[in-house]
């Protein structure tokens, strides 16, 4: 067969001598649900493997100076084995003192930190179209096990990478990047397949919380292994997540399946529920892609773009957010990975109730899903854009002020997984993997530039260059609510079904092997 497989639209079969009673089939432990808990702890890894390094890098770099860190001198970033406390005349904050036992091993320049961790997305992005691709040609459960496990070996290898020579680094974080790069276009097909309407914001809202637990523990478990763990405490960050990374994709293979009608313990009738509320068979698929159709969607171009304004600062925050929590507000690295890691708990509760509220909302009320979509998108940007800005005048003498208005800037940015997050779903379920790979490769590209932006605005690190930052992300975010408030939609688009050949999958009982059926020929391709 030629070109991409994508799910086709037909009616659904019930078992044989049963009725499917929707009571029946709303259960937290039904198998689309145990996937949507699996898929949480696979982002848990994915984004914990991502924004480990934004901490470890402040344990990885010597200090500039041996002698005790005043107040005024944050050019360090310093990491000692045993610290005594100061205390700073003009915040009255304790400052870590600099020993003669260091953990910092590398003299890089600020430059160079920003090129590492913006050498992640430089490799991320180019998986994104063809992971939605191969997910909808091969089966997501297959694309994102290869790719987490090729990020989980290449986290273990960061250690050694970076004490070989800093290009080799960028080639290895580069790589990891490229790796996991396909798993938010694989998990979008799968939710394609898997999710009923009326349940996608929960069950994908569950799903994608994992990434921001996920950073809520990178930052607070690897401020405390910068100090206390092993291989010199910050090579311990990269062995103790890159193996969890491993054990979970053992997990992933062992439960998931690309469509309910592959998986090994789903009930008969949980895949005819699945089939009503979709409408259609799960296991047929089509050939082509509407490329031109897709270039030419407003709704489409809405989620292109809120999608972009929204990782600008999702990417500023988790790239640099330790390194503030140090040059402004002065927190100590004990301090730092605990406190850096409190607004993305904040945003993982928020993201698991928008998701639920938004399907309560669009079940119950006539509200509809195109105006609940556009109201939960301009209640997230515009009231995070209000928290950064706040954030950014808050000194360090008032450091727990600023540290609560992070809190609910990034806690809000969960709304959007009611949002922009689940739309590419709501109008065209056929493709909403390929939908993906195209927002998030466009979405990529600030992560490239963020990184270098922060560095390049905050030479001195004073908090008024840092308040620039923040201004940038403020008008990024108005500017994507407005976009999206004209032009994005909730309906399933014309193109969902431009295509009227169907090919039926079809698993020989005897081989296990899966065939592809065109019936308009009655041939097929085995898999």
């Amino acid at each position: 067969m030629s070109d991409e497989l994508v799910d086709r639209q037909l009616m659904y079969e019930e078992p044989e001598g049963q009725k499917v009673k929707d009571e029946d089939m709303v259960s937290p432990f039904a198998r689309r649900w145990i996937l949507a808990y699996v898929s949480f702890f696979g982002f848990v890894f994915v984004y914990a493997t991502r924004v480990n390094i934004s901490v470890a890098i402040i344990c990885m770099v010597r200090s500039s100076t041996s002698n005790v860190t005043s107040v005024d001198n944050s050019t360090g970033l310093n990491v000692t084995w045993r610290s005594a406390n100061v205390v700073g005349e003009a915040c009255g904050i304790l400052e870590q003192a600099a020993s003669t036992d260091q953990r910092g091993e590398f003299d890089w320049d600020k430059s160079t930190r920003s090129r590492i961790l913006a050498m992640y997305f430089y490799g991320y992005i180019f998986t994104q179209i063809p992971g939605g691709w191969l997910a909808g040609r091969y089966g997501a459960r297959r694309v994102w096990g290869l790719g987490m496990f090729v990020n989980g070996l290449g986290t273990i290898l960061t250690p050694v990478s970076a004490r070989l020579n800093v290009y080799v680094l960028y080639a290895v974080r580069f790589t990891t990047g490229f790796a996991a790069g396909v798993s938010f276009p694989a998990t979008h097909s799968l939710w394609g397949r898997w999710a009923p309407p009326l349940e996608r914001s929960r069950l994908m809202s569950v799903c994608y919380a994992g990434s921001h637990v996920g950073t809520v523990i990178a930052f607070a478990l690897s401020g405390y292994l910068c100090s206390n763990g092993f291989d010199n405490g910050w090579g311990s960050i990269f062995y103790v997540f890159g193996a969890g990374n491993l054990v979970w994709v053992g997990l992933w293979m062992l439960v998931s399946a690309d469509n309910p009608r592959k998986h090994k313990f789903i009930s008969k009738k949980e895949i005819a529920y699945i089939e009503k509320k979709i409408g259609l068979k799960t296991n047929i698929m089509t050939r082509s892609t509407p490329w031109l159709a897709m270039a030419k969607s407003g709704p489409l171009w809405a989620i292109i773009l809120a999608h972009m304004c929204n990782n600008w600062t999702n990417y500023t925050l988790i790239t640099v957010l330790p390194t503030f929590m140090k040059e402004v507000l002065k927190f100590d690295i004990r301090q730092n990975g605990v406190l850096s890691s409190l607004p993305y708990l904040c945003h993982s509760v928020l993201a698991v109730l928008a998701g639920q509220l938004a399907d309560f909302v669009r079940a119950r009320t006539r509200l509809g899903t195109t105006k609940v979509r556009k109201i939960w998108q301009n209640a997230a940007f515009l009231s995070v854009a209000v928290f950064l800005v706040a954030t950014s005048f808050v000194n360090c003498e008032n450091r727990i002020v600023a540290v609560v208005f992070l809190c609910a800037a990034v806690g809000c940015m969960g709304i959007v997984k009611g949002a922009y997050m689940v739309n590419h779903v709501d109008i065209a379920p056929n493709y909403s993997g390929v939908l993906f790979g195209i927002t998030n490769t466009v979405a990529t590209v600030p992560g490239m530039i963020a990184p270098l932006v922060a560095g390049a605005l905050t030479p001195n690190k004073t908090a008024e260059e840092w308040r620039l930052v923040l201004y940038i992300c403020a008008g990024f975010l108005v500017a994507g609510a407005l976009i999206f408030t004209f032009l994005a939609s909730g309906e399933t688009q014309p193109w969902n079904d431009h295509d009227d050949l169907e090919l039926d999958v079809i698993k020989d009982e005897k081989s296990h092997k899966y065939s592809a059926v065109d019936d308009t020929k009655g041939t097929g391709e085995e898999h």
